[in-house]
């Protein structure tokens, strides 16, 4: 590796939500540790903007919880549906055993640099902004390096690990033989934001009408805005043109009135390709990949960037005694699919449940939709409301950091 710069125990590729909190973890537990982020800031629209009781719980484990609060957020402690005039409640997180029983609606990008200012307090961190993955250095079958693009060239960064943490996306995933099966799913959403009023009525999470659902989630000064169409289906509602887009907003959310048209074009909108998949074997040797590098969820609850922080707990608590004596097997590697991979599974089997039993028939515009019984049970026996509040808030397996790494 002579054309390495840098040096380090774990190379972490990725500024997510489970490649920062990774790094945080490993250099609070005394590893040194460099996290690379291909853009110059964390600051993206409609990204995973909600902050489950999980993590909260994580945050409260870790000390970072009142600090972390103290920024920009809004408090849910129930979901609704909005189906016509009726709001029926899904789930309510008041009675979950943690101490912020609630989900944090914060901008993912406010999180993430919330992360990177505790992590640059530690010695052993390391966060590169402007820094991208574009492949691996291996000697003898092993990955023992990443190879990153910098904006004054490439350069190689040699480590006992490359944990793979890049996101849906992940060009890591490329540079490998290891498969991805795809799950599928029958939806997109196209993201957009409008203004928001004081006066504004409050909102179901979710509101339902005729070949459709819409999100809106309340950001403070502005709505942003969802609305979930069939697989493939951007071109057809472009097709229509923009007048016709506003016309559905109105549809569903009528109390936006002119300010529709503020969307003024399809610029606005911001198509997000819905996907649900998994690697079978998340790891090689020197090779780890976790979150959605590991495996894509539906955005259906808002889970995946709790699972990828709950991805990056279990690798940290099983991989930090390892990454102290410098020598990580890939034994060890298989540890951390194993404890997560129950929860995964599981979870997206949830997902691809919810998708083609209630929302594929919600997308079919000659459909009338009404709320499936399951719905209407949860609006009558409120009791009902805690076990989609524990799957959602808490998730199938809920992550505790170590106490060997809060003590280091």
């Amino acid at each position: 590796m002579s054309e390495t710069t840098l040096r380090t125990t774990c190379a972490v590729a990725g500024g997510g939500p489970a490649g920062m909190m990774l790094g945080y973890l490993l250099a609070r537990a005394g590893i040194d540790v460099i996290v690379i982020e291909k853009h110059a800031d964390f600051l993206r629209d409609f990204r995973g903007d909600t902050i489950h009781p999980s993590t909260l719980e994580i945050m409260y484990q870790l000390g970072l919880d009142e600090a972390l609060l103290q920024r920009p957020h809004q408090k849910i402690h129930q979901l609704s549906a909005g189906f016509g005039d009726r709001n029926l409640p899904l789930a309510d997180f008041r009675p979950l055993p943690v101490h912020h029983p609630f989900i944090a609606l914060m901008p993912q990008w406010d999180f993430l640099d919330f992360l990177a200012e505790e992590g640059r307090k530690l010695p052993c961190f390391k966060l590169l902004m402007r820094h991208e993955a574009t492949g691996t250095v291996e000697e003898d079958g092993k990955v023992v390096g990443l190879r990153v693009a910098t904006p004054e060239g490439e350069i190689a960064i040699g480590c006992d690990l490359v944990v793979a943490a890049d996101g849906r996306r992940s060009t890591l995933r490329g540079c490998t033989d290891l498969n991805v099966e795809d799950i599928g799913a029958p939806m997109d959403v196209l993201w957009f934001s409008l203004p928001r009023l004081a006066d504004d009525p409050a909102q179901a999470i979710g509101r339902v009408a005729r070949g459709g659902l819409f999100v809106m989630i309340d950001r403070g000064d502005y709505w942003q805005c969802g609305m979930v169409i069939p697989k493939g289906g951007f071109d057809a509602v472009r097709a229509h043109g923009i007048a016709a887009f506003r016309g559905d907003v109105q549809r569903f959310a009528p109390f936006l009135g002119e300010r529709t048209r503020q969307i003024e074009n399809f610029d606005a909108v911001k198509l997000l390709t819905v996907g649900v998949d998994r690697m079978p074997r998340w790891h090689r040797p020197g090779l780890l990949f976790i979150g959605d590098a590991a495996h894509t969820m539906s955005p259906i609850g808002g889970i995946g960037i709790n699972l990828a922080i709950q991805d990056a707990v279990a690798a940290a608590n099983l991989l930090a005694k390892p990454l102290r004596r410098h020598r990580v097997t890939e034994t060890e590697l298989a540890k951390v699919q194993k404890r997560r991979e129950f929860a995964v599974k599981t979870t997206q089997a949830g997902q691809v449940f919810i998708q083609k039993t209630l929302i594929a028939p919600l997308l079919d515009a000659r459909n009338e939709p009404s709320p499936p019984l399951i719905m209407r049970l949860l609006a009558v026996w409120p009791w009902l409301r805690r076990f989609p509040a524990r799957a959602v808030g808490l998730g199938v397996v809920q992550e505790r950091v170590d106490k060997a790494i809060l003590k280091a």
